[in-house]
């Protein structure tokens, strides 16, 4: 067999065809990069603007009341959010929330159930109590504060300073006079004329500083039973020599029996909303 030989292509042409492709790909770069006639419309230049009469800029104001002279609603929207950003360090430090949470915890503690009610449970209780001994006070900051700014007759100043009045009044009268005395000497103010010349900056951390004391006082009555109840049954288990149980284990059943037995849940409850006029 004799091996078949390839045609080769003659040199001239080759460099030919090479040649009109190096053509074609210039033609077409050419095409991509060169402006349409639409980009190269001359545009007529700007004129100077003379720094001595400068253009009217317009009339800008911002106003923040409505119509009939009522807040705007990007206003009272912005106010929301801030409330709302605000809240829990409010909700903490000028209602009875920190109390009341302080005592349902020690009395879970008390009964030795560390987790049982959980903590949402708890705090969810201690906020609607909460609301419940504060709504006379927020019906009152409602309405001579707030209802009157919504309604155009009060400014946000105004409305802030006489809505503050009913909160200042429940937080004074559960505010003892030695922690106000002591927040007083220790920003190195001078004694206040009066109550109400307190500022809140000092009012407030007196507040819970009472807040906490009548919380752990209160914790410490619920704790007595339930410790007596605890050494009463580690004497009997050391006389009967059972050193190595547990006596959590043999006293629980007995304190929720007599937590159920006195409706401790209703006592506590009652106690703290006595705690502050509420009837």
């Amino acid at each position: 067999m004799t091996a078949r030989s390839t045609p080769t292509v003659p040199r001239h042409i080759a460099r030919r065809v090479v040649a009109a492709l190096l053509v074609l790909a210039l033609v077409v770069l050419f095409l991509l990069i060169t402006p349409t006639a639409a980009h190269a419309v001359p545009v007529d230049p700007t004129p100077p603007i003379d720094p001595a009469s400068p253009a009217d800029p317009g009339n800008v104001s911002v106003d923040i009341n409505g119509i009939n002279g009522t807040p705007s609603a990007a206003v009272l929207t912005l106010v929301g959010i801030t409330l709302l950003s605000v809240a829990p360090a409010l909700l903490l430090m000028m209602t009875s929330f920190t109390k009341i949470f302080v005592v349902l915890a020690m009395t879970r503690n008390a009964l030795s159930l560390p987790s049982i009610p959980p903590n949402q449970v708890l705090a969810g209780l201690a906020l609607f109590l909460s609301l419940f001994i504060m709504a006379p006070v927020l019906t009152d900051i409602h309405a001579i504060g707030v209802q009157p700014y919504l309604d155009g007759t009060l400014t946000f100043t105004d409305a802030l300073n006489v809505g503050s009045g009913p909160l200042r009044e429940f937080m004074l009268a559960n505010t003892r006079e030695e922690d106000l005395a002591l927040m007083t000497r220790a920003a190195d103010q001078p004694n206040p004329e009066s109550p109400e010349a307190v500022p809140l900056t000092t009012l407030i951390p007196a507040f819970m500083i009472s807040e906490l004391r009548a919380a752990f006082i209160i914790g410490f009555v619920i704790f007595v039973p339930f410790l007596v109840i605890d050494l009463v049954v580690a004497a009997a288990l050391m006389s009967m020599g059972m050193m190595m149980l547990p006596p959590v284990m043999i006293s629980l059943p007995f304190k929720i029996l007599l937590f159920v037995l006195v409706d401790g849940w209703g006592l506590i409850i009652t106690s703290l909303i006595s705690s502050y006029g509420v009837r």
